[in-house]
Parts: structure tokens; C-alpha cells; sequence
């Protein structure tokens, strides 16, 4: 899933139901949703750069405007939910490979579960390289729900 952000129509809140294998969703500042991020929190009486007030993000990389890189790991049956800056001011996407870091991952205690002797009713394995334990092996599809409120929809949008 390339790095994207989601519309207006959804807008103030994702949710994201994540089944079958683990897999790290990469965040990351996009420059001109930052800069309308801005112009909004300022129109709403809050001055200053949102991401200036919020606490740096662990194992996160700043780029040179000072905004976080991050990754999370999503664990079959988890539920993420973000709003506010990270859905506004930074693209999300998941990279189509078979391995995946997540020397980035704010949550990288969620790999220790998968051998952690936490039972598991699904069909496939996981593995983390031995020498490289910063690698996530993908070896099943994910499956994920997304949930979003849409505020207005077309009424003759599915008239025949």
C-alpha cells in the first residue's frame, strides 16, 4: 500500500482492524499537509507547530523540518486508531515485500509476542531473522478492516 492519506470525506478519525500476519505501517511527515496543519491549529486559537507540543515519538527519525518518521507494528488482532496530526500531517502506506523493518517501530515489545508463547489460532508462521532482529518475515497475506465515519454521501450515488 503506497504511502497515502486518507480524504476529507473521512476526516477526523481511522480505524484499522488488522487480521492474519504482522506487518509495519510506516508514518511520515508530508510537507504540505504540515503546512495546512499550521495554518488550521492556528485558526483554532492554538499557535505554535502541533508536532513542536507533542513529545518526541522513541525510535523515531526527524527530517530537517523537525516532523517524525515512525513506524508501528500492527499484530494480528490489534486495533489502530489515530486522528488528529497523524492522520492530517502524515502519510501512512505499508511496503509490498516479504520483509520489513521496524527499527522505527514505536512498539517493537509486539515482536516478542509472536514467540512469546501467546497461543495462536492462525494458520501461518511468522519468523524474525536470528541475525538481523530488527526484520519482519511476512509469510501470509494480511487481511485489515478499515473503519471510517463519512460525514455526507451522494444521495442517487447508488441509483440504477
Amino acid at each position: 500500500m503506497q504511502p497515502h492519506q486518507d480524504g476529507p470525506a473521512y476526516y477526523p478519525v481511522v480505524a484499522i482492524l488488522s487480521l492474519g500476519s504482522p506487518v509495519v505501517m510506516d508514518f511520515s511527515p508530508h510537507v504540505r499537509l504540515k503546512t495546512s496543519s499550521d495554518t488550521d491549529s492556528m485558526s483554532n486559537g492554538i499557535e505554535g507547530n502541533i508536532s513542536e507540543q507533542l513529545p518526541p515519538i522513541k525510535n523515531s527519525i526527524e527530517d530537517k523540518e523537525g516532523n517524525q518518521t515512525f513506524s508501528i507494528i500492527l499484530m494480528p488482532r490489534s486495533l489502530l486508531i489515530f486522528k488528529d496530526e497523524a492522520y492530517s500531517g502524515y502519510l501512512h502506506g505499508i511496503s509490498d515485500c516479504e520483509m520489513q523493518r521496524y527499527d522505527k517501530a514505536v512498539n517493537p515489545s509486539e515482536i516478542a509476542k509472536l514467540y512469546g508463547g501467546v497461543p495462536s489460532s492462525t494458520r501461518f508462521q511468522e519468523s524474525v531473522d536470528e541475525q538481523r532482529s530488527e526484520i519482519l518475515y511476512r509469510t501470509a497475506p494480511r487481511v485489515s478492516l478499515t473503519c471510517r465515519v463519512v460525514t455526507r454521501v451522494h444521495k442517487n450515488l447508488f441509483k440504477f
